[in-house]
């Protein structure tokens, strides 16, 4: 029987016509004899499923339903193309672990923890994973900018805690600068993580699920013309991405050992991409994306494709596998 799959997209963050596009990815790769997929917007003002001329039915919250016509309409399945609140964070998950839903993500306690970057840190660091040196700050703290170069030293990141695509982070350089890139941080998030700067190349890596066991996928090497992998790196074309990374098989190897660890220690499931720095040849681990971007051009589906495996079946995958 084919299965009625609903892919939730947009959100209520600054990533949300990112994840629109996602969504619409996954939508026109799913093979329509096995799957009969229906987009679902999931905003601010709305929760509304979409039929293939794009007219809006309303979701019933209390089962996740629609009525199509006449037809009650209920899903075997959710993928969630959700980047940030509330797919990402956990927040959407738990409601589907409440109307006893199936998802493609993993649950939800380990997507709020992932995606509070401090947390994630807290726990990787108690494994021997290595990272910046950080300080955390909650709005309305006193800032001594004297102590936090002291900690961190410059130049040093300054980013919320909660929240993806880059947006809010900056790169300070001087003294001068930290205040109001603390200010920006602020903007998208009450939480916020102040990094040292790590100076080496960047990896982003893939850990997923695939047929039943982990698989880490193809390294991506990140080489930003802009000062770090910001948000016109990551989606205006500011970056190269170059699958497989130009790093030693020593390093290859290090860091799929990391990943594939920190992958089974955060108790993940589903997609997952993390980014390192190498320091002196060890990854230093930055942060957890798991719901990573999901169109053609995106690290991830880069990196399945590199590995032999397709949007296509890098979808369905991921939807046998909560069915399962």
């Amino acid at each position: 029987m084919i299965k009625n799959i609903a892919i939730v997209m947009g959100g209520y963050s600054s990533e949300v016509n990112i994840s629109l596009v996602s969504g619409n990815v996954v939508y026109n790769h799913l093979d329509k004899e096995k799957y009969n997929p229906f987009r679902v917007h999931i905003l601010k003002d709305k929760w509304v499923a979409l039929d293939d001329e794009s007219t809006e039915y309303p979701i019933d919250k209390n089962d996740f339903s629609f009525l199509l016509g006449d037809k009650k309409i209920t899903f075997d399945c959710v993928f969630n193309a959700i980047h940030g609140n509330p797919g990402e964070n956990g927040e959407l998950l738990a409601y589907f672990n409440l109307v006893n839903l199936k998802h493609t993500s993993a649950p939800y306690y380990q997507m709020a923890l992932t995606f509070n970057k401090r947390d994630t840190l807290s726990v990787v660091k108690e494994y021997g994973i290595k990272t910046a040196i950080s300080i955390y700050l909650n709005k309305g703290d006193e800032v001594d900018v004297d102590r936090i170069i002291a900690k961190v030293g410059l130049p040093c990141f300054i980013k919320p805690n909660n929240a993806g695509s880059s947006y809010g982070i900056s790169k300070a350089h001087t003294k001068e600068e930290i205040l109001p890139a603390i200010e920006v941080a602020y903007k998208e998030d009450s939480e916020i993580l102040i990094e040292s700067f790590l100076d080496g190349t960047e990896v982003s890596v893939g850990v997923i699920q695939y047929k039943g066991e982990t698989k880490v996928l193809p390294i991506t090497e990140i080489v930003s013309e802009n000062d770090f992998f910001d948000y016109e790196a990551k989606y205006e074309g500011k970056s190269q991405e170059i699958t497989p990374a130009r790093i030693s098989e020593e390093e290859k190897l290090r860091v799929e050992e990391v990943a594939e660890k920190v992958y089974k220690v955060l108790n993940m499931s589903g997609f997952s991409r993390s980014e390192y720095i190498f320091v002196a040849g060890e990854p230093h681990f930055l942060e957890m994306n798991t719901v990573p971007g999901l169109t053609e051009e995106s690290i991830l589906p880069q990196q399945a494709q590199a590995s032999g495996i397709s949007l296509s079946e890098l979808f369905e995958n991921a939807i046998e596998s909560a069915l399962k």
